[in-house]
């Protein structure tokens, strides 16, 4: 249900000097999927309510300029800038007051002033606002200005300082933020366009697995991808598809590919995409459409699988992670996430790093990019830093669920000794 290509998969990756899908780094890899993807064009209108982390499908142009008028940042007295340019002490005379949403309708002449509210437009002929605090000896008639307590122009919010008229207000391929929903409630604008929602689809394989809820035979597991992936992919705001446990079998896979793939956008699978005798999933991925099988020097996740496959005259693109349960969560968030937001039309927003200090030594293999799980948190001192949870391996999921942030150290980078800076993924927002 993807939009038509120009660039084929091997277009892309021909381009690649020295492409060995067995030698992929993490980066080369993100930046095929990145190119390859196409956004979505389809766009419906929403209430701005309705419209909260959703894709901008168009600019938004402000109608108005914002503020409308020159108003006062302050509570305190409206006044010419030339009584205080001196910057000596003054006393001036009050010849009235203004509030927010009142015009004031009088003239203001050299050595007056207008007692003004916070938000209440400029009087005519003033461009200063003296905080009332800041005042001496005010009574009903004047009120006094010490020396040196304002200058010309300050405390006054020019008109269009905000936002200007046929300015853009918010830029097509925002993931609108409720501070963006504000904005546009304060340019009068009662619905916006956007993307429509991504549909995605996804199941594990393995006859080993079972869902919740059902007996666990001896020698199986219960499947934590598929509910790992749910919470994912809502926080990612897409209409998600589970389509449960497909059993390692030639024939239920390549209908559970199909049918994802009439209906979603994008299809991701867990388990299937390394080297086992029972493992099909290659075999039928393969069959149904362009797809390339990379082995990425990175731990955990090793083996992934990315393309677009074709059923029906639909198209959908494909992801085949790894089975184990960290490896999932640190694949989909480095490369199948960032993926989405691109087929959904969102702005590029790379996911920021923090650098911070280690607790303790960290092992590592030059020549991969490794994602351990840690714990940031302040020192006796309040300086953050992060350790480990604990053991790395890539299915101790308690790995994940004890960790606040993924500890992201380099392709070149080896051993990390204790108090060194390392790189750190927050996962608040992102998991």
């Amino acid at each position: 249900m993807i939009e038509t290509h120009t660039a084929t998969l091997h277009d892309i990756v021909s381009c690649i000097s020295g492409y060995d899908p067995n030698a992929m780094t993490v980066a080369r890899a993100q930046a095929v999927i990145q190119e390859f993807i196409t956004p979505i064009e389809a766009v419906e209108k929403l209430a701005i309510r309705s419209a909260l982390s959703r894709v901008l499908a168009r600019d938004i142009i402000s109608r108005i300029d914002v503020p409308a008028h020159d108003n006062s940042a302050m509570d305190g007295y409206a006044l010419r800038g030339e009584d205080v340019a001196a910057g000596q002490q003054v006393r001036l005379q009050i010849v009235g007051a203004v509030h927010a949403g009142e015009q004031f309708a009088g003239s203001v002449g050299p050595g007056q002033c207008v007692r003004i509210m916070t938000g209440a437009p400029m009087p005519e002929g003033c461009d200063t606002v003296i905080p009332q605090e800041l005042t001496t000896d005010a009574d009903a008639q004047g009120v006094t200005l010490p020396a040196g307590r304002v200058r010309p122009g300050d405390n006054r919010r020019l008109r269009g300082e905000d936002l200007a008229l046929g300015s853009v207000a918010l830029p097509r391929g925002r993931v609108l933020r409720p501070s963006d929903i504000g904005l546009l409630a304060s340019l009068g604008i009662a619905e916006v366009p956007v993307q429509r929602r991504l549909r995605v689809a996804f199941f594990s394989t393995g006859d080993e697995l079972r869902s919740v809820g059902e007996p666990l035979d001896a020698g199986c597991v219960y499947d934590s991808n598929r509910y790992t992936l749910h919470g994912m992919l809502t926080r990612l705001g897409c209409e998600v598809l589970d389509m449960g446990v497909v059993p390692d079998d030639p024939a239920a896979l390549e209908a559970a590919f199909r049918s994802a793939c009439e209906e979603a956008d994008a299809v991701i699978t867990s388990g299937g995409v390394s080297v086992g005798a029972a493992d099909y999933t290659k075999q039928i991925m393969a069959s149904l459409g362009e797809m390339t099988f990379w082995k990425i020097a990175m731990r955990p996740g090793r083996p992934l699988a990315f393309g677009r496959i074709r059923s029906r005259g639909r198209e959908a693109y494909l992801f085949g992670l790894p089975g184990n349960p960290v490896a999932v969560q640190v694949s989909f968030s480095f490369f199948v996430r960032d993926a989405l937001l691109r087929l959904a039309g969102a702005e590029a927003r790379p996911l920021p790093r923090l650098r911070v200090k280690t607790a303790t030594a960290i092992r590592k293999k030059a020549g991969r990019t490794e994602y351990q799980r840690g714990i940031l948190a302040p020192d006796e001192n309040g300086q953050w830093q992060v350790r480990l949870t604990g053991m790395q391996g890539s299915g101790i999921l308690r790995s994940m669920s004890d960790a606040n942030c993924i500890i992201e150290l380099e392709h070149e980078r080896s051993d990390v000794a204790a108090g060194e800076e390392v790189a750190v993924v927050l996962f608040d927002g992102l998991v």
